[in-house]
């Protein structure tokens, strides 16, 4: 079996959950954020607090799962969860504060948005210095920890919706499929177009094709 597969599979989803539902914390929220990389648009993160022994089909690491199988998950975590928080910095805000500081920036205003206070908030990552909210950062949470991989899902989609909305403004560059990552077809389109005022300006990427 590939390894990318062994990786969507594991005994026990809620394994690190049921450890906090077992001491009597119900809400635990799974926080995780994407878009750091692109050359534009919005870092996106978002929480999500499940009910307690509910596991979401399907859902992993957005990276690991197609975009049709992303949309679906989406759909069922948003019917389910006990509460959803979305966050997001502009490539404006990247440019002037640096991207560590608005992928933090976009992880607390999810988890400002929660309508419920979680008793627990575990992240993708690293610890984020500055966050405002106690932690637990775990390395690859986002497949390991269940409520991570529905935050990364949410995220993913949001974001990937939030670049839909943006193509038909800035058609040349290829927002609707490439994202606002530094594929060949968008590097091409910078060197033609020069940046939009939705690229991340401080970034190399934008700065080399410009």
């Amino acid at each position: 079996m590939p390894p990318r597969r062994r990786r969507l599979q594991l005994k026990d989803p809620l394994r690190y959950e049921r450890a906090w539902w077992e001491v009597g914390i119900e809400w635990v929220a799974g926080v995780d954020e994407v878009g750091r990389g692109p050359l534009a648009g919005p870092v996106v993160a978002a929480a999500v607090i499940l009910p307690a022994d509910l596991r979401v089909k399907g859902a992993s690491d957005s990276k690991l799962l197609s975009a049709e199988a992303r949309v679906e998950v989406d759909a069922e975590v948003r019917s389910v969860a006990l509460a959803v928080g979305v966050g997001a910095a502009s490539a404006d805000a990247i440019d002037r504060f640096g991207i560590t500081a608005a992928t933090c920036a976009a992880l607390k205003r999810a988890l400002d948005a929660l309508p419920i206070r979680p008793g627990h908030v575990v992240l993708d990552g690293r610890p984020v210095r500055g966050l405002g909210w106690e932690h637990h950062a775990m390395a690859k949470a986002d497949y390991r920890v269940h409520c991570v991989a529905c935050a990364s899902v949410v995220a993913k989609v949001c974001r990937d919706r939030l670049m839909d909305l943006l193509h038909p403004r800035y058609p040349g560059y290829g927002w609707d499929h490439n994202r606002g990552y530094g594929t060949e077809d968008h590097r091409e389109a910078l060197r033609k177009l020069g940046p939009s005022p939705h690229h991340r300006r401080s970034f190399a990427g934008v700065q080399a094709a410009s």
